[in-house]
């Protein structure tokens, strides 16, 4: 029995619905949005009965609340310590769905009270919902329970994976939760599901059949940076998010006048402007942060606005607002004060400042300093000669910048480059001496005849 991946490409993760046979269905770590699964659950006469989590998750708000507050139960880790209504298990602990069960298999590493989940009918396995504890091509990161737990709970992985995960067998399908795009996962390949024989074979972190020590080598070295949100988001899981319920997201974006966006900011509300790059480039608030709607807008506006202020957002009327609704409340950002009432002319008609931030081509990247924002291993992939390097959301933590001068910023396309200008100029105060790279370092490359240069 196969059951129905629900990805989420801007995150990089898959859930799962799965039909049970009897009218009703179980989903396995939802996103807080719920309509992707009661919608296919409905559109298949399915009801959710059960919504099962294999960890507390950092990376997105649990949609076990949603799913629960429609008649379903929750299934979790006792360890987990929930603080509301949920069904705790341990290992071993089987659950009965009406003929298919679901047995827990206790996997700590990636968080402490990790449980993978082996999906049997009777007696015969199925398959395993593997979550964060074996992703196709590595395993997610287990420095996201607190920095000074990362080597033990990298040890525990290891006993997790090869004690317990290997065990199974070869030909058993593997579901994990974290997979390519997810800043959870470590050497994630393009695929999202695998069996445990092609793991045992192919996965870079088991090949050699490594010792305990090696293991851990192998798995902390791919850990780059992650999202600020991160650090609060499986508190506020273990506590329980708030129920929005039916119709969702009952959250409005209310149009604000200018005079109602200038008394906001006046009392400390920040501005995310969501329009695509080339409009931002051409005229926006003085300090606000652009952060172009697409599939990676949630990861990035939690990881560059603070979570303490509300957020007033400039949106076009030809843009989903209910797609930016969606991943914001995804990475639990819910003060959203509404959004500018007439968008950017507005402003400029009452007479406010505007500022710009010009795009300019690959080959027009002449004398100015070029800062690249991109992550490490994309840094260390291929950059130009002397180019300046921090990471976007280094800038977004208050690092400093190493450049000063006439100033190009760039990353693979456009977008990222535009956020961390935008902070930039925000942090100085105008946006005079910056600009925006529409390309990547290959782009340069390939339109100057000039070579890259790679490593750290």
């Amino acid at each position: 029995m196969e059951p129905i991946a629900v990805v989420d490409e801007g995150l990089g993760n898959s859930s799962y619905l799965l039909d049970l046979g009897d009218g009703r269905a179980a989903v396995l770590d939802p996103a807080r949005d719920p309509r992707p699964y009661t919608g296919r659950a409905g559109r298949r006469g399915l009801t959710v009965a059960f919504a099962v989590e294999t960890h507390v998750h950092a990376d997105f708000v649990t949609g076990t609340r949603e799913l629960a507050a429609d008649g379903a139960q929750i299934v979790a880790a006792a360890g987990a310590e929930l603080a509301y209504p949920h069904r705790g298990v341990h290992d071993g602990d089987r659950v009965d769905l009406g003929g298919l069960v679901l047995e827990a298999i206790a996997t700590p590493g990636h968080t402490p009270a990790h449980v993978a989940w082996l999906l049997r009918d009777g007696e015969t396995p199925l398959g395993v919902f593997t979550g964060g504890a074996l992703v196709v091509g590595g395993m997610a990161r287990t420095d996201l329970a607190g920095r000074e737990r990362t080597g033990e709970l990298a040890r525990a992985a290891y006993r997790s994976i090869r004690d317990r995960l290997l065990a199974l067998p070869d030909e058993l399908p593997v579901w994990p939760t974290h997979g390519p795009g997810s800043f959870c996962s470590t050497d994630a390949t393009g695929e999202r599901t695998s069996t445990i024989g092609l793991e045992k074979a192919g996965n870079p972190l088991l090949v050699g059949d490594p010792d305990e020590d090696t293991f851990v080598a192998r798995l902390t070295a791919g850990f780059g940076s992650y999202p600020a949100y991160f650090d609060r988001l499986p508190t506020e899981n273990q506590a329980g998010p708030r129920v929005f319920g039916r119709p969702w997201p009952a959250l409005s974006l209310p149009d604000l006048d200018v005079d109602a966006v200038q008394g906001l900011l006046a009392r400390g509300a920040q501005v995310v402007d969501a329009r695509p790059i080339d409009r931002f480039a051409r005229g926006h608030l003085p300090g606000s942060i652009s952060d172009e709607l697409r599939g990676q807008f949630g990861t990035w506006l939690g990881w560059v606005a603070d979570p303490s202020r509300p957020v007033v957002l400039v949106v076009d009327d030809d843009q989903d607002v209910d797609e930016l609704l969606r991943q914001a409340l995804t990475v639990g950002v819910e003060d959203i004060a509404g959004r500018l009432g007439g968008g950017i002319e507005a402003w400029r008609a009452a007479g406010y400042e505007v500022h710009t931030l010009p795009l300019i081509d690959v080959d027009a990247v002449d004398r100015q300093d070029v800062l690249d924002i991109r992550q490490d291993t994309e840094w260390q992939a291929g950059h130009l000669p002397h180019a300046a390097h921090v990471e976007l959301g280094a800038l977004a933590g208050g690092a400093d910048v190493p450049v000063s001068g006439s100033t190009a910023v760039m990353c693979a396309h456009g977008q990222r480059s535009m956020t961390a200008a935008s902070l930039i100029a925000r942090g100085r105060g105008d946006s005079r001496g910056l600009e925006v790279v529409a390309g990547s370092a290959e782009d340069w490359a390939q339109a100057t005849g000039r070579d890259l240069e790679d490593g750290a």
